[in-house]
């Protein structure tokens, strides 16, 4: 572990290492010293780990140079508070149990078919025509899924397909029945049916199931069931909710695992003071301290304290808690983010020395890297190299490789690789097409990419269509942004999130901050799921440009209604728009304070300028 301590020193020469730290991990020695931060992420990936664990002093006292200065941002991993990757949501639920036998691995995964540690066997298709954003919503709202089902590809769970064939019946009815007429129901098709409905979101769907199968008794609930339900209730009722059921559960069910569980939640909306609590309560009770869980805390303080992340690793060693393959990716992309290139090498370097070899999703991630530095040569030797894998036996590459072709401007690339797999192209090679001929200004084929798509799969859910309107968006283009909405609507889609994302965003590219404004306040008080974290903060950032301080508080209040917990991000742009307007900010330090947010050297300048108190040249003199 002091490898990755000692990664962080180059990191804190880049300024981010600012204030004390403020975490308790409810051990003496951690508590009182201070370390150099490290810009880390998270666990996702249970598999392969070096016998040896990293050691320590070897890797501290690895070379490390000074920063470059390079073209771009490092925009390619480096999201706002409250979104996530493809990755990182995978990583978020590796470990989150699922209503399946002790012996079964206890790991699921959700989000994307990007599976890659062979933990479960999910369906190829499973989410191909199901709505990724809006699932959480009513039953009505699931609509002709059932029709949807008969494309996909087998195996697909049978309880699932009941339950959307007796719609609009309650899933304890379907049930009911179910048992009534003698058909079987093991774990293995409970496992089956759960994994169906979290890879389609249908995550109200899914606690309905699970909570018909506690009332019932038709199996005896072990803490991993217990878990399952405390992730599915943190999902539809938020972590509140979810913490009452621990908190109610027997003690002997109070396990890791299901602590563990609602420590992803709680990292999965940054909230920084519930995460420690709860990491903090798992000490307390002397639960073992897994990879994921400290993978936990490091995506935590990637996003909000970096500061922190050395205790993170100093944990680790005194823990004993082998890095996994996903740890060393989580350091990669926190030295590409910083723009410390040297250092993200060295880190993948370490990572093969380990025995571990990276797969095609890290290469991809220094592959992006690279391209944020503006270093083009490396990037399309790791992307050539990348092709030489068996690219043919991993659908994955393909959607990885289209878009980082288009990063660094290679349309004959693009056009190359979508021609591999354009005989048989899943539906995430479409969204990738589109995405990379989005980003390479072609519009015309990524509506070409997109009508093929649209022949293929005649019921395509609004995530499918939010690929295209991300394009219009990016291009500033309301009216075919808005056309597309109107076929959307015409052909039944279920309106969510990601469309309103993207209608937001299509008005604020074309400078229309109001409507925009109206379209997240509709979607807030009559969807069900509430709009995304970023749908508010691309309004609030608008806003804290112009001055407008009155607007920028009231999404900053919504914001905390809604209850997003990414307050550092909140108070940024919040300070932003002071700044801007010239004004006071009176009452801001104590707001903060309250809110158990501590600023950086960066937000702490920030809050200088809008000190009503500050002393300058002028009033000194004055004085």
């Amino acid at each position: 572990m002091w490898a990755l301590r000692r990664a962080s020193a180059s990191i804190r020469k880049q300024g981010l290492n600012t204030g004390s730290i403020r975490i308790c991990f409810a051990t003496s020695e951690l508590s009182n010293r201070c370390f150099e931060e490290f810009d880390t992420g998270i666990n996702t990936i249970t598999p392969v780990v070096s016998d040896r664990c990293l050691s320590v002093n070897r890797f501290y006292r690895m070379g490390h140079s000074a920063p470059m200065s390079f073209k771009g941002s490092c925009g390619f991993s480096s999201q706002a508070a409250g979104t996530r990757s493809s990755g990182e949501e995978d990583d978020k639920l590796d470990g989150i149990p699922e209503l399946e036998s002790p012996t079964a691995s206890g790991s699921i995964q959700d989000g994307n078919a990007n599976n890659d540690n062979g933990l479960v066997s999910e369906p190829e298709h499973i989410d191909e025509d199901s709505d990724d954003e809006g699932a959480e919503g009513s039953q009505s709202e699931l609509g002709d899924t059932m029709t949807r089902i008969s494309q996909k590809r087998p195996p697909y769970s049978e309880i699932v397909k009941a339950i959307f064939a007796a719609l609009p019946l309650s899933v304890s009815s379907v049930m009911d029945k179910w048992v009534e007429e003698g058909k079987e129901l093991t774990r293995a098709d409970i496992k089956m049916a759960m994994l169906g409905l979290r890879k389609m979101r249908m995550y109200v769907v899914a606690l309905k199931l699970s909570e018909w199968l506690k009332s019932s008794k038709h199996i005896d609930f072990t803490d991993r069931d217990y878990a399952s339900q405390v992730d599915l209730i943190a999902k539809v009722y938020g972590l509140r909710n979810a913490e009452a059921l621990v908190q109610k559960l027997p003690k002997s069910f109070r396990s890791e695992v299901v602590y563990r569980t609602l420590l992803a939640n709680c990292v999965s909306v940054f909230d920084v003071n519930k995460s420690e609590e709860v990491f903090k309560k798992m000490k307390d009770l002397k639960l073992p301290i897994s990879c994921f869980t400290c993978n936990q805390l490091l995506l935590l303080y990637k996003r909000t304290d970096k500061k922190k992340i050395a205790d993170v690793l100093l944990l680790m060693e005194k823990e004993n808690v082998k890095p996994n393959r996903s740890t060393y990716k989580i350091l990669m992309d926190a030295k590409g983010e910083s723009s410390d290139i040297t250092g993200m090498e060295q880190v993948f370097e370490t990572m093969k020395a380990e025995g571990i070899k990276p797969d095609i999703r890290t290469k991809g991630s220094l592959a992006r890297h690279y391209i944020s530095g503006g270093l083009q040569e490396k990037a399309e030797a790791v992307l050539k190299e990348m092709e030489t894998d068996d690219v043919a036996g991993n659908s994955l590459a393909y959607t990885i490789l289209l878009p980082l072709y288009a990063a660094i401007g290679k349309a004959d690339e693009v056009r190359r690789i979508w021609q591999l797999c354009e005989s048989n192209p899943r539906l995430s090679h479409y969204e990738a097409a589109i995405e990379a001929w989005g980003k390479l200004k072609k519009v015309d084929e990524a509506e070409a990419v997109f009508d093929m798509m649209l022949n293929k799969y005649q019921n395509l859910s609004s995530k499918r269509y939010s690929a295209l309107l991300n394009v219009y968006a990016n291009n500033n283009m309301l009216g075919k942004g808005m056309e597309l909405v109107k076929q959307m609507t015409e052909n039944g889609c279920h309106i969510g999130p990601l469309t309103w994302d993207s209608i937001i965003r299509l008005y604020i590219q074309a400078g229309e901050v109001e409507k925009a404004e109206s379209v997240l306040n509709k979607a807030a008080k009559h969807a069900r799921v509430k709009p995304m974290f970023r749908s508010y903060i691309v309004i609030m950032d608008q806003y804290a440009k112009s001055g407008d301080i009155h607007n920028t508080e009231k999404v900053f209040h919504w914001m905390r209604q809604a209850g997003f917990a990414s307050l550092f991000r909140l108070y940024q742009a919040l300070i932003r728009a002071y700044m801007n307007a010239k004004a006071p900010a009176y009452g801001m330090n104590e707001r903060m304070k309250a809110d158990k947010v501590f600023p950086n050297k960066e937000l702490a300048a920030m809050l200088s300028q809008v000190d009503p108190f500050r002393k300058t040249a002028v009033s000194e003199i004055l004085e």
